[in-house]
């Protein structure tokens, strides 16, 4: 097995009970699978594994080979053994107590003795795998006239080769690794740390395979990149040219605070390193805790420009990019209803340039003003610590329900059931000009609110941007981004020829006008559903009673309006109560069961199960979605939902994994943040030629999926 394995697998592998397994619960694997060997004849030997209670050997890990090429070997012939259906490996075959291998094969003339390397992994039923395993044992061969059988035990021959590569014996085991690396870090300044790797002699660090992070109240204390004295170059035999280090190395770590207070902080590092022509450690992890003085500049940090810097070509593409992610935002079909409207709205009013530049220009103020408010409440959020991405207001229940409710009103205004004038649809009965200005405005309101969770393909790297920089800033882009949404209106509106284009009104408008309600109630319907993922059965419930007394509310006050009746007004007053009354209790309700967990198709996403995943070299794909993301569910339903995505998965031991990002979770919004994203989608292959991770496009293809997991096979 290649050596790298060892450098990627941890010995803990997979299960979430494996985290609280203490290691003395575990025998070491020499104790758990006993081998021996037995040569049975020239052309035959025989390999014994007595296997410990509670343990179990792979069959498809097991192997043997001749190291010298003196023994052409066949495959190791093994009985059947136990079936199982393994979380990682699939459909497999495993083997308890005790079990044989018989290993023929034809040794060369005058050969007295060969060499196999013995290969094999298995488990603790405590949920611990061990990595994968190589011995190394020679063995004496009879004559070719012997016919008698020779049994050996391992004691009795050459030392095997307990780690792989090289021929080592007792004497020379390899360190525990706190004694082979010993790690240090303390605080230079209230900026910068400074960290100490001290590898024993004969041992080496790798750069690139080192990790650091920082653990603070509220994210007060962020990592800038580790900054490295110049390294060695080394020849690995699996890697490549990779850099490393021999003796001790100090590297300056600095650092980004957010506030000149004091702070205290955990700094937690994963470096992996090894023994000289000896074996590879898995991922080593060290954690210190140290106190950062008050005083230290606030966002002063070397590997990120401070937020006083200005990079204009950067602020630029910033803006080109939202401003054309808010044109494509036009196309999503989240906001299509309600565009469909101001279409209306401007058709209405075609015949007066005036009115229409009017109704275009409050829309559009609606719009800026909706983005910069949504984009201020984002930034200052998260500047707060809490982990939120884009279209966070989705996450939050009250405000699905309260949109669904509203869908659901200006449906039933559509379908005549009562009557809310341009104020808020954009057609219908005359309305004052300052009536129409206001319902121009809320309907650009309500666009934002529902498009922005659709996050377009260009819509990523400017929100990125904003995320990243100074509020000001940060401002002219949520701003950009509105002046895409609204830029077709107003093009309508102040060019003439555009505007000719528009059909007359007419008798047709009010047949239209009916067929959009249904649109609207679609939608309602689907933010229904993302209540139903957030709060369950009894969310749906209380949605359908609040919808319910909403509609008997505004079909009586179009029954009454005009009425005497004093009374009505009381029922009227009681709907919209019992209304209120239901988004308060789908605020009081507790979260739904979290759908994070692993089915037959998929592997729920968390970072121990992906870290395990790595560290048994597995390919992953990543999907990040959310139940209110209608590019993720566009793309699920073209591509990740088919069978050809199954069987790519099959064809590749790929491990699909998902992540639900329909609620708040602070866990994937720190992996969107760690590839640059704001929010959902988000796709992502981990292989060998991708180990910190490959983020593949927005909109998804199955041409693009093939090629991303089929590149390790090239």
């Amino acid at each position: 097995m290649l050596r790298y394995l060892l450098l990627l697998l941890s010995m803990l592998l997979v299960a979430p009970a494996a985290l609280a397994v203490d290691e003395k619960d575990l025998l070491p694997i020499d104790q758990a699978f006993v081998l021996s060997a037995n040569v049975i004849a020239r052309d035959k030997i025989e390999f014994s594994w007595k296997i410990a209670p509670g343990y179990y050997l792979y069959r498809h890990r097991m192997s043997v080979s001749a190291t010298e090429g003196n023994f052409k070997t066949n495959p190791l012939e093994l009985p059947e053994g136990t079936h199982k259906k393994d979380q990682f490996f699939g459909d497999v075959q495993t083997y308890r107590s005790a079990v044989v291998g018989i290993q023929t094969g034809t040794a060369a003339d005058g050969v007295n003795s060969v060499s196999f390397l013995v290969k094999y992994q298995g488990c603790a039923d405590l949920g611990v795998c061990y990595p994968p395993h190589k011995k190394t044992i020679t063995l004496v061969l009879p004559a070719s006239t012997q016919n008698d059988s020779t049994a050996l035990n391992l004691n009795s021959v050459k030392k095997p080769d307990l780690f792989g590569d090289t021929k080592i014996t007792t004497d020379s085991l390899p360190l525990p690794a706190e004694q082979a690396f010993q790690f240090e870090a303390i605080v230079s300044t209230s900026n910068e740390l400074l960290l100490r790797f001290t590898p024993a002699p004969g041992y080496y660090l790798y750069r690139d395979k080192t990790k650091i992070t920082i653990v603070s109240d509220n994210n007060s204390v962020l990592a800038g990149e580790l900054q490295w004295p110049a390294a060695k170059s080394h020849k690995d035999e699996y890697f490549g040219d990779v850099a490393v280090f021999f003796d001790l190395v100090e590297a300056k770590l600095p650092l980004r605070l957010k506030d000149a207070k004091a702070h205290d902080i955990i700094l937690k590092a994963s470096f992996i390193g090894c023994q000289e022509n000896g074996i590879c450690y898995p991922p080593m992890k060290r954690e210190i805790a140290l106190s950062i003085a008050a005083g230290g500049k606030v966002g002063d940090i070397v590997s990120i420009k401070p937020q006083s810097s200005f990079d204009l070509i950067a602020w630029l593409q910033a803006l080109l990019l939202a401003l054309g992610g808010g044109l494509i935002l036009n196309l999503m079909p989240c906001v299509l209803p309600v565009l469909s409207l101001k279409a209306l709205s401007l058709v209405e009013g075609a015949d007066d340039h005036g009115k229409a530049r009017g109704k275009a220009l409050w829309y559009t103020f609606g719009v800026l003003i909706s983005f910069a408010l949504v984009g201020a409440i984002a930034i200052g959020l998260r500047h707060a610590g809490l982990a939120l991405g884009w279209g966070f207001q989705l996450q939050q229940p009250v405000v699905v329900a309260l949109l669904a409710l509203i869908m659901l009103a200006v449906g039933l205004s559509l379908s005549g059931v009562f009557q809310i004038g341009a104020g808020v649809a954009g057609i219908g009965q005359k309305l004052t000009e300052s009536k129409g200005h206001k319902g121009d405005f809320f309907t650009g309101v309500l666009a934002v609110v529902v498009a922005s969770p659709c996050t377009a393909p260009l819509m990523g790297g400017a929100l990125a941007f904003a995320f990243a920089t100074s509020p000001l800033i940060a401002m002219s882009v949520f701003l950009a981004l509105g002046l895409g949404l609204a830029l077709p209106f107003l093009m309508i509106a102040y060019i003439p020829a555009l505007a000719k284009l528009l059909p007359k009104p007419g008798a047709w408008m009010e047949t239209l006008k009916q067929v959009l309600a249904f649109p609207m109630y679609l939608t309602a319907a689907w933010l229904i559903s993302v209540l139903a993922a957030q709060r369950g059965s009894m969310g749906v419930l209380l949605i359908l009673a609040g919808a319910t007394a909403l509609a008997f509310a505004l079909w009586l006050w179009e029954r009454t309006r005009y009425s005497e009746n004093k009374y009505s007004r009381v029922f009227v007053l009681l709907g919209l109560l019992a209304t209120a009354y239901s988004v308060f209790a789908i605020y009081q309700i507790k979260e739904a069961p979290s759908k994070q967990v692993t089915s037959e198709s998929h592997v729920a996403y968390s970072r121990a199960a992906l870290a395990s995943l790595q560290k048994d070299n597995r390919q992953v794909f990543i999907n990040m979605t959310a139940d209110w993301c209608i590019t993720c569910k566009a793309n699920e339903a073209a591509v990740f939902s088919r069978p050809a995505f199954k069987k790519l998965l099959e064809d590749t031991s790929s491990v699909y994994m998902v992540g639900d990002y329909t609620n708040v979770d602070p866990e994937i919004t720190k992996f969107l943040e760690l590839h640059n994203s704001v929010g959902v989608p988000l796709y992502v292959v981990y292989s060998a030629k991708h180990p910190e991770g490959k983020v593949l496009p927005t909109i998804m293809t199955s041409n693009i999926i093939d090629e991303a997991l089929r590149e390790d096979q090239k």
